[in-house]
């Protein structure tokens, strides 16, 4: 199963190589990274998507909480959120099917961003299953190449869902999210 973590973070040089060397030692694939200011400056948040069970979900945030750079872990895969996707796609089109591509930016809501002789440039954003239907749609009129950011998310309400706190200053492992006590380090 997918899980996405918030993750917030110091913004200084290393930070992003520290957490990703986590994932890496643990032997955890990143799906998508995706990471930018946040309203607070100084700190940055990084959207990691990873595959895993509840279990690795579990350890990997209890080893999130262990860097120093990581101020807060949130791990909103079960929690109401929003989630998205940026692509461009760079689409070969002259005469008859720059026509067609140009009704098939409009039913999929995207956007032209930028018009040459032999080609389009369309962005859209959405589910990751929207993109990747607009790509499937538009591989017959050739697709030259494209660029997507991977997922962002935001969990709906107004407060953080777990923990208003920052980092948990007296708090044990296992008070963070469920039983880790068997847990490697």
């Amino acid at each position: 199963m997918l899980h996405t973590f918030a993750i917030y973070v110091d913004n200084k040089p290393g930070v992003l190589n520290r957490v990703s060397s986590l994932f890496r030692r643990r032997a955890f694939n990143i799906e998508s990274l995706t990471v930018g200011h946040t309203e607070t400056p100084g700190i940055s948040r990084m959207t990691v998507v990873v595959d895993t069970d509840e279990y690795g979900a579990r350890r990997l945030e209890a080893h999130l909480y262990k860097l120093v750079p990581c101020r807060r872990v949130d791990n909103i895969t079960t929690s109401p959120s929003i989630t998205r996707d940026l692509a461009l796609i760079k689409v070969a089109a002259t005469g008859e099917a720059r026509t067609h591509v140009m009704q098939l930016v409009d039913v999929y809501r995207a956007r032209i961003v930028d018009v040459s002789p032999e080609s389009l440039v369309i962005e859209t954003t959405g589910t990751e299953d929207k993109i990747d239907s607009l790509v499937e749609v538009l591989r017959p009129y050739r697709v030259i190449e494209m660029v997507r950011t991977g997922r962002v998310a935001m969990a709906r309400g107004t407060v953080p869902q777990r923990r208003t706190a920052a980092r948990p200053s007296s708090t044990s492992a296992s008070e963070i999210n469920g039983d880790v006590s068997s847990c490697s380090v």
